[in-house]
């Protein structure tokens, strides 16, 4: 099999040809779904945050990829939506012109309410590279729990914000035990495709990254693979990379090219805000209130459902609590706040009904990371752009898939770094602690051992027929592996146990999961292509049979 011919953007079911590189040919594309479009208003685009006592048709909780999908496709149904979403707008620029840091320099716009980094990679050549910073809004959460950090985009546009954009739909091979209730059919022909071209993705050009020094990581990985029997493979992405192109010419602001990833990029990268959020805001039925928090979801007297907000300042303060009401809810806090939030609400009695499906079948999508040290004629070059474009395949003979990924320092650090995903069988819940009044993961660290073992059917291999070693300067003094964190939450209200086959909540009509939530613990590639298709599913299914 060829490098080509494997992870395409809708494989199985559309060409490359088929997919939207500009916001301008997005917005076009987001009306071709087979469905009628309402006509657009122009009243509530420009509307403020929401205020109390108001009542909406339908609340989305969260504004990353299942959120946005939902409100675009409710919206061209007629419905007026309103999204609320914890973190900030992220549509100001800073004291420096810019509205996301650099990786390489945090400031208080890098982590969500620290007062210190707590960045991935966070030792380089044994020392130990967090700062401290003040305490902030700021656009990635590293939140703590049960053995694990979980990494989440905080901000409108939720986890588009701050991945690295590599699209992977799933080999359809696999799908079977992704989404084991969901006809592949549908999703191989009709939701893949349609997520893909409503996000934007597409390839790198495979002759430019032959040339370019950004690329050169990627190649030695691509080397280093195939001279080790592994099929290595191009994935797609939704950064722009006629953008890049000129970035590494000299013509257009760099951002790719100048170490922007981990805390936003300034420019190049389609996150929602340029996809599914800019066509859902053109409806005229859209509205967002960044900084605002749900707290409380139940049942009003009146029908519907009484939310609670709470408006945040800048530095995590409650400013305000609003109630508003609401005919329809949709829970998108991606999957650790959605699977926290319901199971909240269930143990506190606001949503008695929900059933004890919730909070289950959590998983890390068997993330781990590890970096190998190079022989001093293989440098991965001091240049490398932040944007991923290739892995190492080896899911069906070791339970691996290996994102070759940058390590963009400035420096030539002839190093190899990896972000695997692996099948890892583990599965954590989370239960509500009434003594903290929190919904805590019984995640244990010693899970991720199933991860490592997967990862090392690849990487032993490349050592011993390369003659190389592990860093072990990375994740600590003499530490190999990564396996500390997660990129990639999946799980805690199931489909099809938590909820039906579409994603409405047992118990409690009205109320809807539309996000990673849904989705079992593993995908086997990087996971919000799967989660952008399942809601495009969910969502056409919903409006033609519940509004």
């Amino acid at each position: 099999m060829s490098a080509n011919s494997m992870y395409k953007p809708g494989s199985d079911g559309v060409s490359r040809r088929g997919f939207i590189a500009g916001t301008g040919s997005l917005l076009g594309a987001m009306a071709l779904s087979g469905r009628a479009t309402a006509a657009p208003r122009t009243a509530a685009a420009t509307a403020g945050p929401i205020e109390s006592g108001a009542r909406v048709p339908a609340l989305v909780i969260g504004t990353g990829y299942g959120g946005s999908v939902a409100a675009l496709r409710l919206a061209q149904a007629g419905v007026d939506v309103h999204m609320v979403e914890m973190g900030m707008a992220w549509d100001t620029p800073g004291p420096d012109g810019k509205i996301f840091c650099n990786t390489l320099q945090p400031d208080q716009r890098s982590y969500w309410l620290r007062t210190r980094t707590k960045a991935p990679l966070n030792y380089f050549l044994g020392f130990p590279i967090d700062r401290d910073i003040p305490r902030y809004t700021g656009i990635l959460d590293a939140e703590e729990m049960g053995g694990i950090t979980v990494y989440q985009g905080r901000g409108v546009g939720g986890g588009s914000l701050v991945n690295g954009g590599m699209a992977v739909t799933p080999k359809r091979q696999n799908f079977g035990s992704v989404l084991p209730t969901v006809d592949p059919g549908e999703m191989y022909d009709v939701y893949y495709p349609r997520a893909n071209a409503g996000l934007g993705v597409g390839m790198i050009d495979p002759a430019w990254f032959d040339t370019v020094d950004a690329y050169q990581f990627s190649r030695v990985g691509r080397k280093h693979a195939q001279r080790s029997g592994f099929p290595w493979t191009f994935v797609p992405d939704v950064y722009d990379w006629d953008h890049m192109k000129r970035e590494a010419a000299g013509t257009a602001t760099k951002s790719a090219l100048a170490g922007e990833i981990l805390y936003g990029n300034n420019a190049g990268k389609k996150s929602l805000q340029q996809t599914y959020l800019a066509a859902a805001r053109a409806t005229g039925r859209v509205t967002i209130s960044a900084l605002h928090k749900v707290t409380s979801v139940s049942a009003a007297s009146g029908g519907g459902y009484t939310v609670v907000i709470d408006q945040l300042g800048t530095t995590g303060q409650t400013l305000a609590t609003k109630q508003v009401t609401a005919d329809r809810v949709f829970f998108a806090a991606g999957s650790v706040g959605t699977s926290k939030l319901l199971v909240t609400l269930k143990a506190t009695g606001a949503l008695p009904n929900l059933n004890s499906e919730v909070g289950k079948g959590w998983g890390d999508n068997g993330n781990v990371m590890c970096g190998r040290a190079n022989h001093m004629w293989d440098p991965t070059g001091r240049l490398q752009s932040t944007i991923p474009c290739s892995g190492i395949d080896n899911w069906d003979a070791g339970g691996a898939f290996a994102e070759v990924a940058p390590l963009p320092t400035g420096i030539e650090t002839y190093a190899s770094f990896y972000l695997s995903i692996t099948k890892n069988p583990h599965r954590a819940e989370f239960a509500y602690n009434p003594a903290t009044g929190r919904a805590e993961l019984n995640w244990q660290t010693a899970w991720k051992q199933p991860s490592i073992d997967m990862a090392r059917t690849i990487f032993d291999r490349i050592n011993a027929k390369e003659g190389t070693i592990y860093r072990t300067d990375l994740f600590g003094v003499y530490k190999i592996w990564g396996d500390h964190l997660t990129y990639h939450p999946l799980g805690g209200a199931v489909l099809g146990r938590a909820t039906d086959n579409y994603g409405r909540l047992h118990g409690h009509p009205g109320l809807y999961v539309i996000d990673g939530a849904l989705i079992p613990g593993n995908t086997s590639v990087n996971p919000f292509v799967t989660i952008t298709a399942l809601a495009e599913r969910n969502i056409e299914k919903i409006v033609a049979t519940d509004l």
